[in-house]
């Protein structure tokens, strides 16, 4: 088949799906600030129930990546994820997301072998390299104080 460029060119432009960059970055800007909120909200909840605030913060994050973990378990975190785009995968809850997902994909091949190891498939280098860049900006900050 032998086409010319003007011919190529205008094949391809009708090939090619249309960006929906904006719609996007929409979506994803308020489901990441709604997880936020969400997060935020239990933060005050904890302090009214009589935690510390740094303590609140803490039980805020176990609490988000505890949600996290039972949705993708419940097979709905992804629908969330697909409605709010990369909103939903940047906060805590898309990392506990992450964790939770391989394990779920592979728990028919047997608890040990199936869950367990996959369960670390993604977080295993992402815990090694937040610790090594936290130990290299640790050291540069002492290096420079």
């Amino acid at each position: 088949m032998n086409m010319t460029k003007q011919e190529y060119s205008a094949y391809i432009e009708r090939m090619v799906p249309q960006s929906k960059l904006w719609s996007n970055l929409v979506r994803a800007f308020f489901a990441g600030g709604l997880i936020c909120a969400i997060g935020e909200g239990f933060i005050r909840l904890y302090v009214h129930l009589g935690a510390e605030l740094d303590n609140a913060r803490t039980g805020a994050a176990v609490t988000l990546i505890f949600f996290g973990a039972l949705l993708t378990g419940l097979k709905v975190y992804d629908n969330i994820a697909e409605a709010g785009k990369a909103g939903a995968l940047v906060p805590i809850t898309g990392f506990s997301n992450a964790v939770v997902s391989p394990a779920m994909e592979f728990k028919s091949e047997g608890h040990v072998v199936g869950l367990a190891a996959k369960l670390f498939s993604v977080a295993g280098p992402v815990l090694v390299f937040g610790t090594l860049a936290a130990m290299a900006v640790g050291l540069v900050h002492a290096l420079l104080s």
